[in-house]
This record gives C-alpha cells, sequence and structure tokens, in this order.
C-alpha cells in the first residue's frame, strides 16, 4: 500500500540510522560521509574528558576501598558468628553426661562406684573432662562423695563451692562458673536433675592455660583468626578465659559476639590475621587506578567522535519524535473508527413493548483497536411475546465484525419463520455449518412471555442471564449447548422458567465478567453482587454495573441487554 504524502517513514542503512535528513514527502534517508580520513586532534573537550575520568577512577577506587573495608568487616561479623556456633554445639556434649549422671547419682542414692563407672569414659587426656566429681545437695558441708580424674580445683575453695552448690540447686540448666586465680585456673560445669530434693550434682572441670595462651591448630577453620574468649557477657582483661593473642584488648578490625552458654555466657572477640576476601579483593582499588587511567585516556579519544555525532543524534531523535506522534494520532483515529464501525453493525434503538421495558447498553475495549464480535437485539414475536438475542463471535477486528452482522442478520430471519429458541439456533447452526469456517459464537436466545410471565431460552454455549426479583438475584438454569459452528446438526434444548412482577433480565456477553487468572465462577459471584438490591431505573442499572465491572485494563468488548417487567 503507498504511503501517502507528509507520511513520515524511515529507512535504515546497512551502517545504522546514524545521519538522516527529511525531504519534502516526509522520507527519512541516511546519508554517509565517503572517502575523508578522520583524525583526532586533542581538544578542550578531550581535556575535560580524561580530568572526568581521573576524577571518576579516584572515586571508584575509594568506594572500592570502602567497599573491601566493609566487605571485611560482614565476613568478620559472619567468622564470629560461626564461632559462636561452634560453641553453642558443645552444650549438648557437655550437658548430656553430666545429666545421665545426676539421674543416675539420684536413681542410686550416690552410689560412687557406679558414679565412676559411668563417668570414666569422658575423663582424661583426649576426652571432655579433665575432672568429674558428685557433690551433694542440700548438705552442710560440701565436699565431693566420688571424684573421677583429678581432684576438683572447686574443692580447695569451699567458700566458693558452698555459695556455687547453693545457687545451682535453684538452676534447672547446666550451671558455669570460672575459677580464675592465676594458681590453678579452671572452668567448671554442673548438672543437677530438676525437682530432685537433696539430689546429687555432677560437677565437672577442665584446666584453663596459666598465661591464657591457646592458639587455634592450623588445620582449624579459624586459623586465620586471633581470638580472646571471655565469661560472661564483659570483655574484661580479668574475665579472659583463653586467647591467642599477646596482649589485649584486641586493636583494629574486629567483631565479637555474645554466646549463651548454660546459666551464663561467653562473648568471644577475634580479628583477622589477614585479608578475609582475598588478595585479589584487598589489591582490587589499585587495579582499579591503573585501569581507571587507562579508561580515561579511552574516554578522551571517543569525546570528540560523540560530540560530532551528537548533531546527527538529535537529528534522528527529531524524526522519530514527529514518527512517534504519527503513530498516535493515527491510533486514536483508527480507534475512534473502529468504535464507529462497531455502532453501526448494532441497533440503532429498540423497539417499545407493551408491559417491557428494554434497554442495551455495549462497553467497547480500553485497549486495542480491533472491532469486537458483540452482538444483540430484540425483537417483536408473535402473541404479545418477545425475543431477546445476545451473542458474541469469536476473534476481533474487521471479519469478526462482517461474521457478527451476517449472524444477526440470519439469526432475525429465522426468527421471522419460528420464534421457538431452540429452532433459531438449530437453524443458525446449520447455517454456520453449510460451509467452511474458522470462526464459532455463542448465542443466547431468549423467548419472553410478557402477559404469562415466562421465559424460554435456549444457549449455544453462551453465559446464563441474571433474574433479579426484588433483593433476590439468580442466574436462569438451563441446559448450555454446543457453540454455533461447532458441531454439525447440533441440538438445542429449551428451558421454561416464571418470571415474578416488575422482574428484571439481564443478558450479558463474557466481557462484563471474564479476568484474565480468574474463574468464571468469581466473575459471576462478583455480577450478583453489584446487581442484588439495585431499586434503580432499567438505563441506570446497566450503566452501574458496566462501571462497577468493567476493570480498568478491559481487553474485551461487552454487550448487556436489560429487560423489565412494568407490572
Amino acid at each position: 500500500m503507498d504511503s501517502p504524502a507528509g507520511v513520515v517513514r524511515a529507512t535504515a542503512s546497512p551502517g545504522g540510522l546514524a545521519a538522516g535528513r527529511i525531504i519534502g514527502d516526509g522520507t527519512v534517508r541516511a546519508s554517509t560521509r565517503m572517502g575523508s580520513v578522520w583524525r583526532w586532534r586533542p581538544t578542550r573537550a578531550a581535556g575535560i574528558a580524561f580530568l572526568m575520568g581521573i576524577v571518576v577512577t579516584v572515586a571508584l577506587a575509594l568506594s572500592s576501598l570502602a567497599l573491601y573495608h566493609r566487605n571485611e568487616s560482614r565476613l568478620l561479623g559472619l567468622r564470629v558468628r560461626e564461632l559462636g556456633l561452634v560453641l553453642t554445639a558443645t552444650v549438648p556434649s557437655i550437658q548430656t553426661p553430666l545429666a545421665s549422671a545426676a539421674e543416675l547419682a539420684d536413681a542410686t542414692n550416690g552410689s560412687a562406684q557406679k558414679f565412676r563407672v559411668f563417668m570414666a569414659p569422658y575423663v582424661g587426656p583426649g576426652r571432655p573432662f579433665a575432672s568429674v566429681s558428685l557433690w551433694p545437695l542440700g548438705s552442710r558441708r560440701h565436699a565431693p562423695v566420688a571424684v573421677v580424674g583429678a581432684k576438683p580445683v572447686l574443692a580447695s575453695l569451699p567458700a566458693q563451692a558452698h555459695k556455687f552448690f547453693e545457687h545451682a540447686a535453684h538452676i534447672r540448666t547446666l550451671n558455669v562458673t570460672g575459677i580464675l586465680n592465676p594458681a590453678h585456673p579452671s572452668l567448671g560445669y554442673e548438672f543437677s536433675t530438676p525437682g530432685v530434693e537433696r539430689g546429687f550434682a555432677a560437677y565437672a572441670e577442665n584446666p584453663l592455660p596459666k598465661n591464657r595462651r591457646s592458639k587455634l591448630e592450623s588445620n582449624s577453620a579459624f586459623s586465620d583468626l586471633d581470638y580472646a574468649l571471655y565469661l560472661g557477657r564483659s570483655r574484661r582483661t580479668a574475665d579472659v578465659l583463653v586467647t591467642s593473642l599477646k596482649r589485649l584488648p584486641i586493636k583494629g578490625r574486629q567483631a565479637s559476639d555474645v554466646v549463651p552458654f548454660g546459666n551464663s555466657a561467653f562473648t568471644v572477640a577475634v580479628t583477622p590475621r589477614g585479608s578475609l576476601g582475598g588478595s585479589f579483593f584487598q589489591s582490587l582499588p589499585w587495579i582499579i587506578a591503573g585501569f581507571g587511567v587507562l579508561l580515561a585516556l579511552a574516554a578522551a579519544l571517543l569525546t570528540d567522535r560523540l560530540a560530532r555525532r551528537r548533531q546527527h543524534a538529535e537529528q534522528l531523535a527529531g524524526v522519530l519524535d514527529r514518527v512517534a506522534t504519527a503513530n498516535r494520532e493515527m491510533y486514536t483515529e483508527q480507534r475512534s473508527i473502529a468504535q464507529t464501525l462497531q455502532h453501526a453493525l448494532l441497533p440503532d434503538a429498540l423497539p417499545n413493548f407493551e408491559g417491557l421495558k428494554v434497554s442495551a447498553l455495549y462497553v467497547p475495549a480500553t485497549s486495542g483497536i480491533d472491532v469486537g464480535g458483540d452482538w444483540y437485539d430484540v425483537v417483536e414475536a408473535d402473541g404479545n411475546k418477545v425475543l431477546l438475542l445476545i451473542g458474541d463471535v469469536s476473534g476481533h477486528g474487521l471479519r469478526a465484525a462482517t461474521t457478527m452482522a451476517s449472524l444477526r442478520h440470519a439469526a432475525l430471519a429465522y426468527a421471522a419463520q419460528e420464534s421457538s429458541p431452540a429452532t433459531v439456533l438449530a437453524r443458525l447452526s446449520d447455517f454456520v455449518n453449510r460451509g467452511e469456517h474458522d470462526y464459532f459464537a455463542t448465542v443466547l436466545c431468549a423467548l419472553i412471555d410478557v402477559n404469562a410471565h415466562r421465559l424460554t431460552v435456549a444457549s449455544a454455549g453462551h453465559i446464563a442471564p441474571l433474574l433479579l426479583a426484588g433483593d433476590d438475584a439468580n442466574f436462569v438454569e438451563f441446559d448450555v449447548n454446543v457453540p454455533i459452528g461447532v458441531a454439525r446438526k447440533s441440538q438445542y434444548l429449551e428451558a421454561t422458567v416464571s418470571v415474578p412482577s416488575n422482574a428484571t433480565l439481564v443478558a450479558f456477553t463474557d466481557g462484563l465478567v471474564e479476568r484474565r487468572g480468574e474463574s468464571l465462577d468469581v466473575g459471576l459471584a462478583r455480577l450478583r453482587d453489584a446487581a442484588v438490591g439495585q431499586h434503580v431505573a432499567l438505563d441506570d442499572l446497566l450503566a452501574k454495573l458496566a462501571a462497577d465491572l468493567a476493570s480498568e485494563e478491559h481487553h474485551d468488548d461487552t454487550a448487556m441487554v436489560g429487560v423489565q417487567w412494568q407490572d
């Protein structure tokens, strides 16, 4: 199809739309400069570009350095939490044997021999405890009745032992104590069975290094860290249990965590021995600085070329803006034409019937320019009866519109011969199936007996209409048969229902209730809820339903026909 004069047309050369001009008929033609030799000379713009490159490089290098420090701090925080989890995981290995030993002692009335036999596998070099002892609770004299391994240091401190076990009698979890005197530093654990009066407590001890120095093994997962472990929630030097550092407190980058441990807690503080993220990220700021200088030089070389091409880009942007404006105007014009055509194919006005008020409403889709296939009609039948037709042809565009017009006129012709809804649909199906076709249509045919207040309905795949009577709203029940154009020699069944006085019937196409990704039952329930209790005129009722149910992104046309008995 030839383009009319004045329409902007864009043509692309093999090299792209690098430059162009608009000639008299609006055509954009690409032009190139051939045979010229391009030489770059230092310009003021190139110097500015180089300076900006250096500034950006410095900013990136500093940002990379800040990111490196932040990442190191984050990794260190993760490592200290991992170390805290390791400490937490040791609680069961300490508490379980002590709890079992305490229960055994309570059950055997403090049998020293059974206690020793039970705890012997847990005491000794390479085992969980250096010393385990059994202590009676509630006794005035606090002394162990059985000892496995070394003699507990706590036994030589009667005042501290008395205070510790008096407090332990009220603790229902693992009880931790620190013996941090310079002579024999130790860490003790005690557990007694909760709720047992005058029971026994299992007490274990492990010695601490006198100088508190203890390095992590080289094969440990934490060998890249220096650490300090404190008893309690403070970081006082007097409370340190073990450390890998010569001097405390820790200096430089560090992280700490408080780890609950029985009735007490451990505070662990760590500092890295090197870069946790690797040497590459440590050197990254310097790498960025080197590459940044090279990129600044490259940016200076490209600046002149970009400046030369800017004018061409501005010209092309102006052309594309005019093309977009023309497309918007064309879209608006074509959509207006489509809506006008759609209305032209529908009835201009519906006839008046005695005892019956009829109204219709067509709601076009809010997006797209294609004409839809929704249609409706209301005609007079024999014996003060009215025949209502509403349907929807599959697809969109002019083909759907012409198909809709053909079905509407054929249905009206068959209705003039025989007003039975089932007969009209059967003849309409035969009419469509006589030749080859690639569409189908849903049609609802309803014969309204105004005086007898009866409604006879047949459906070819169409949704049931909504019948309103007072504050009740129900969809008419009938058997839905196959759509028009799906099967040859289709049989269509009718259903007759009684209609109350002053009732209102609303027939509609699926655009009113269907939503993408939603069940049809949800849309039907939404329609029924919106129609219940609406005591308004028929025209206002249809307008309100359309306003309430038509979404902002309504992708399908909607046709609605309302019939109201005037009793």
